[in-house]
């Protein structure tokens, strides 16, 4: 027993500085969750949907996040969105039932790195949030518990890449709509709106693209979608096996607008978690209107002049911040670098195509497709209108044999849309026109191609073989 009792003291002694050394950084290690100092301050006034707080001042920027205690002790976050003089105002992300003036306003310190994060928000995003339907705060929204945890921080309002070092775009991608494939043929990382008024099939479409289009993950934003729609969503247009790769960020009508507005950042900021991990990535966002009718709120609420229509110049400023966030990340050592394929619907107002929102929008990003009411009401979907819609890609991505087909197609298509009424009344000859009478010929079975279930997937090689059927038996 001596004997051993010497062995462990030796060995004891051998650790003590490796267990000091252990201790010594356990300490020195900083924690930047842990808060270094609060800030108070208190309610002043309230005024439509903002809060007026003092005692704010030299601390807080816009973005930054506070905790208002509500008379009935109700905790409410909100977020700083203006300045005036020594007051600051802020915009609760929950209802103001229960604020009043004099209530407690505080506001966490940190240290500058841990700062720079929490400015506007973070979500710990990590793969185990595929499948899972969230709210843009990162909670849960399905009932099936907790999300997984870890994750890397991701800043829910970071800034686009740096347009000198990102990427350009990728391959092809087969986003298994025909009318899609063929007329406004994408790349990855390329970035399409879906302009539509309201019931012409944009939900269908978004669903059909997230369960059949080629890409390793689907990252959906549904913006002020009806809170009825959103399990008929994700049940029948998304389906399970949409649901499997997909990931939902839902912010219902009934949300405050900061909530609505931070759904469309939540999402984008998803889907750049994954394009870090060199993915290929499909965005999908159900509205970009509505996002901007949030911001709308938020602008007006805060003091800011009506401009264009009722939106404030912050909208326009805003736009081109979320929608240049998609697209191509920047390349790794290897050269490989993720992409972000993003579809952004546009709600346009009494069908109206140049609405300032539908106009914007049009000229950030990299084409549009056009969903049409008249196409919807002849029973032909997706209502898509394949000669007003494009995608500026093309004709680059595609080979000159398949360039061509799409180019008589569209001409055929072109001449049908105007002699059709005169042949339905009778008034054109057989015989006078070629053009025409190939139209007369073709159009209604390249009308059968652009027809599509919302159960039925075509790739792009199907796609161009349906094309070249229509001609080789015209």
């Amino acid at each position: 027993m001596p004997e051993t009792d010497g062995q462990d003291s030796l060995t004891f002694a051998a650790r003590v500085p490796q267990v000091l050394r252990a201790l010594g950084q356990a300490v020195a290690a900083p924690r930047h969750d842990v808060p270094v100092g609060m800030l108070e301050g208190r309610v002043t006034g309230l005024s439509g949907l903002s809060v007026s707080i003092s005692g704010m001042k030299d601390f807080t920027g816009l973005g930054d996040r506070v905790v208002i205690f509500g008379l009935d002790g109700r905790e409410t976050d909100a977020e700083i969105v203006a300045f005036r003089q020594d007051i600051a105002i802020a915009m609760p992300f929950n209802s103001l039932e229960g604020i009043g003036s004099g209530c407690r306003v505080i506001f966490k310190l940190f240290d500058k790195e841990r700062r720079k994060m929490m400015a506007g928000g973070a979500l710990a995003v990590n793969a185990g949030w595929q499948g899972r339907v969230i709210d843009p705060m990162g909670q849960p929204m399905d009932g099936k518990g907790l999300l997984p945890s870890g994750g890397l921080p991701q800043k829910i309002h970071a800034t686009p890449p740096d347009a000198a070092l990102r990427a350009r775009l990728g391959p092809r991608i087969d986003l298994g709509v025909r009318a899609l494939n063929l007329f406004t043929t994408c790349r990855e990382g390329q970035r399409l709106g879906l302009f539509a008024g309201s019931g012409v099939g944009k939900s269908t479409l978004i669903g059909m693209l997230a369960r059949n289009t080629a890409c390793d993950v689907a990252v959906i934003a549904l913006v002020g979608e009806r809170g009825r729609e959103v399990r008929e969503f994700v049940e029948d247009d998304l389906g399970p096996e949409g649901l499997a790769k997909s990931v939902l960020v839902v912010a219902t009508s009934d949300t405050s607008p900061l909530m609505r507005r931070e759904a469309a950042y939540a999402a984008m900021s998803v889907a750049e978690y994954f394009r870090d991990q060199g993915k290929s990535v499909l965005l999908l966002m159900d509205s970009v209107t509505r996002f901007c009718q949030a911001l709308r709120e938020i602008g007006l609420s805060s003091g800011e002049p009506p401009a264009t229509r009722g939106y404030p110049p912050s909208v326009f400023a805003e736009l081109p911040r979320l929608l240049e966030r998609a697209g191509p990340g920047v390349p790794d050592a290897q050269g490989n670098a993720g992409q972000i394929t993003a579809m952004f619907s546009v709600l346009v107002e009494g069908d109206d195509q140049n609405e300032p929102i539908a106009d914007a929008v049009r000229g950030i990003l990299d084409g549009h497709v056009v969903l049409e009411r008249r196409i919807a009401e002849a029973g032909r979907y997706p209502a898509i209108n394949v000669l007003r819609s494009l995608s500026r890609t093309v004709p680059g991505c595609n080979s000159d044999e398949e360039n061509q087909l799409v180019r008589r197609a569209r001409a055929i298509l072109s001449t049908w849309e105007d002699m059709q009424d005169m042949v339905r009344l009778g008034a054109y000859r057989a015989g006078s026109d070629p053009k025409v009478d190939e139209a007369v010929r073709l159009a209604p079975a390249l009308e059968e191609v652009l027809k599509q279930s919302r159960n039925e997937a075509a790739t792009l090689a199907e796609s161009f073989q349906a094309l070249r059927a229509v001609f080789a038996a015209g």
